[in-house]
């Protein structure tokens, strides 16, 4: 820490580089000062005098568990900041671009990206101090006042695309629903071979039938498991042979597996070839297996005389929104009711208000 004419700066080793004719700065911030230098009020600044959305507070207590729950293998990204133009650099050696960044304590920064970050590494801080040891890249621009930072802002996230669902189910290796999902697709049939890994949805003519993230929802479905929950081994189990049973009841599937029929043919002419379905046969599992715990495998067969053509009326009004199979919450739980019913099952008062609907 530096004093300097207007008081205290902080030093930062960094590295001076040029984009659009102006300099920036990398440098590395210890965790433990980042919640102190970047400052974020967002009740003391009106909108339109922001460069930054407001804080999401939902997201953060996940942030700071992953922080707290993996401190020996966490990854946070670069903080992007503007700064005043009252920051100084100074070269260290021969190197032109090395050297020292020095940010007076009261300077006016505003985080550009990252604001979510800043808020989880403080509160993760109260509870695990050691983790103001290691350190965070900060990517400093300088600052020519508030318009130039909201269109920063604006140009940072306009080409930021969230990855699909389903690569994010197939890259996360900490969420065990994901990990049940990517055996189920790489291990168990209907799923082996006919399984979109990255994209969240199939394009009409690919030779695919399931997402992954879609497997992952099903699955979650069959156990009522939320965001966060684990799988027993006895439920991994339970989902193999569940799939299974119901792979034995739709005679398309087997025709899919054995070749017969192309994925794409399936998709155009039966609602059994999309996750709206397969979320569907989820909800139904979970109630069958609570119903009948030791014989819901007798139960499922009934399955085998469903008419599954979206020509099928009962699907035109429960699946499909304006012609078009929908995704949809209440989508999803009327194509279940008319599975439930199918098979007898008695229905919750909540599905029961749902038909009432139709």
């Amino acid at each position: 820490m530096q004093h300097n004419d207007s008081g205290y700066c902080y030093s930062f080793p960094a590295v001076r580089g040029i984009q659009a004719g102006r300099p920036f700065y990398i440098a590395t911030c210890p965790l433990r000062i980042i919640p102190k230098i970047f400052s974020y009020n967002e009740d003391d600044v009106p909108p339109e005098l922001r460069a930054q959305r407001t804080l999401n507070k939902t997201r953060i207590p996940d942030m700071v568990k992953y922080l707290l729950d993996n401190p020996k293998d966490y990854v946070f990204s670069a903080l992007t900041v503007s700064v005043g133009t009252e920051i100084s650099f100074e070269d260290m050696g021969d190197a032109p671009n090395l050297g020292i960044l020095k940010v007076p304590m009261d300077a006016q920064i505003l985080i550009n990206d990252g604001q979510h970050r800043r808020k989880a590494i403080e509160e993760a801080l109260r509870e695990n101090p050691d983790l103001g040891q290691d350190n965070l890249p900060v990517l400093f621009f300088v600052d020519e006042g508030l318009e130039k930072s909201q269109q920063m802002f604006a140009d940072l996230n306009k080409y930021a695309v969230k990855p699909s669902t389903s690569l994010g189910t197939l890259y996360d290796h900490r969420d065990e629903s994901s990990d049940l999902a990517r055996y189920l697709a790489l291990e168990v049939k209907p799923f082996i071979g006919f399984t979109e890994m990255e994209k969240s949805n199939v394009s009409p003519r690919s030779n695919k039938l399931f997402t992954l993230s879609s497997i992952k929802q099903a699955t979650k479905a069959l156990f009522g498991k939320g965001n966060k929950e684990g799988f027993t081994d006895e439920e991994k189990n339970i989902s193999i042979k569940y799939w299974q049973a119901v792979t034995s009841t739709i005679p398309d599937w087997q025709m899919m597996l054995n070749k017969e029929v192309s994925p794409a043919k399936l998709r155009q002419e039966y609602i059994h070839a999309h996750g709206v379905a397969l979320q569907a046969l989820g909800l139904l599992g979970k109630q069958l297996l609570s119903e009948y715990p030791n014989d819901w495998e007798t139960h499922i067969k009934e399955l085998q005389s469903v008419d599954w053509r979206k020509a099928n009326p009962e699907w035109i009004k429960r699946t499909m929104n304006h012609g078009r199979i929908s995704k949809s919450t209440t989508n999803i739980n009327l194509t279940s009711n008319a599975l439930k019913l199918k098979l007898g099952l008695a229905l919750t008062p909540d599905e029961k208000a749902l038909e009432k609907q139709l």
